[in-house]
């Protein structure tokens, strides 16, 4: 007999898991993959960016008001704690992103699962969830009835390492319709574009609605993707124009006057320390180009004509998902007594940049241990 089961063994299952087993309950964590944390180690590969270093109001900030509590009792700093609590210290780089020294999801997947096999967790890998303690497994349908449940089966992308929403179709009427967030856009290239995709775009401010942000982001044989667009793919999926400024640090006024030499188009907007793709995107979205003062300012001002958002199982994450409204405080269901949810399966559009994952951490710690209150 278990004391709790945990569906899904992403970020945020795995948290709960923790602080449950750790109070001494006995823990069952179900996944329908052959591994678990899978999303997590993909993140991994390129730098595990674990939270973000800065002030607790400017973080709880990127959540909504309902996450604020969990967000508040294990923020950043309780982020950095518990990844060096597993032998993984910690670095904050230039931006205030911090990332584990080893780079890597695997080493600090290894030593927590270790730790979680050490306070008596188990797991069973391959078990799809059918809702109601049942399970479809190698072995045939299976059920665990337990006192508790945590569901933490993510969002709705990237949907071959586990996470594809299908347990939404389950509870309809409890779920905000999933939408891509952090997600690339389309743009509808000409021909000329293609030797330049996958070259970044650096140094420009981009702006979107009334946001404004300094980034880069790159170009792709579908659109445009990376950083800069991910910060900015909530206002863009609403519908708000993307204007860039490519050489923020310049007047208007002085770049004209730059302008000026006699020379090719395509020199002068070297001179002006403008890559190569940049030149070619001013090209793509300004022509017929303009001169003198028309074309500085176009350079300050120019508007990047972007389709529809990428498909969410390119997302990174997702909004929608379960409604704060059909959660109590404590995230337990109010249509269903002792079952809990947490991580990318809440209604949230956290922004990358360490806030997800920190939010799939707070929100799994937050469930598990309001699953253990009462407990005899």
């Amino acid at each position: 007999m278990y004391d709790a089961l945990v569906v899904g063994g992403g970020p945020a299952g795995l948290m709960a898991a923790e602080e449950m087993s750790r109070a001494g309950a006995r823990v069952l964590v179900a996944d329908q993959k052959p591994s678990v944390a899978r999303k997590f180690l993909m993140a991994g590969k390129s730098g595990l960016n674990l939270t973000k270093d800065e002030p607790a109001d400017t973080f709880c900030a990127h959540f909504p008001d309902w996450l604020h509590p969990m967000i508040a009792d294990f923020g950043p700093a309780a982020v950095m704690d518990w990844a060096r609590g597993l032998g993984q210290e910690v670095f904050t780089g230039s931006s205030g992103r911090v990332f584990p020294v080893a780079m890597k999801g695997s080493p600090l997947l290894r030593a927590w699962l270790a730790r979680l096999a050490a306070q008596g967790v188990e797991f069973r890998t391959r078990w799809q969830w059918l809702g109601d303690g049942q399970f479809d497994t190698p072995d045939g349908p299976q059920r665990i009835d337990t006192p508790r449940v945590i569901l933490a089966m993510g969002g709705a992308s990237w949907s071959r390492l586990g996470s594809d929403g299908a347990w939404a179709e389950r509870m309809p009427d409890l779920v905000a319709p999933f939408r891509p967030a952090n997600m690339g856009f389309d743009v509808a290239w000409s021909a000329h574009m293609a030797r330049h995709f996958g070259q970044p775009i650096k140094g420009a401010l981009l702006c979107a609605g009334d946001q404004r942000l300094r980034a880069e982001f790159v170009l792709t044989a579908n659109g445009v993707e990376g950083g800069g667009i991910y910060a900015l793919s909530r206002p863009l999926r609403e519908g708000a124009a993307l204007v860039l400024d490519l050489l923020p640090d310049q007047s208007a006024e002085g770049i004209a006057a730059r302008l000026m030499r006699k020379d090719s188009v395509g020199n002068r907007l070297r001179k002006l320390g403008l890559s190569a793709a940049a030149i070619a995107l001013i090209q793509e979205m300004g022509r017929p180009l303009p001169e003198g003062m028309a074309l500085a300012q176009l350079l300050k001002a120019l508007p990047l004509i972007l389709g529809g958002p990428r498909p969410m199982d390119e997302a990174i994450s997702v909004a929608g998902g379960l409604r704060a409204d059909v959660l109590t405080a404590d995230l337990e269901m109010r249509n269903n007594p002792g079952i809990f949810a947490c991580g990318e399966m809440l209604d949230w559009e956290a922004p990358t940049g360490g806030y997800l994952l920190t939010g799939c951490l707070a929100t799994g710690r937050w469930a598990g241990r309001a699953a253990l209150k009462g407990r005899e």
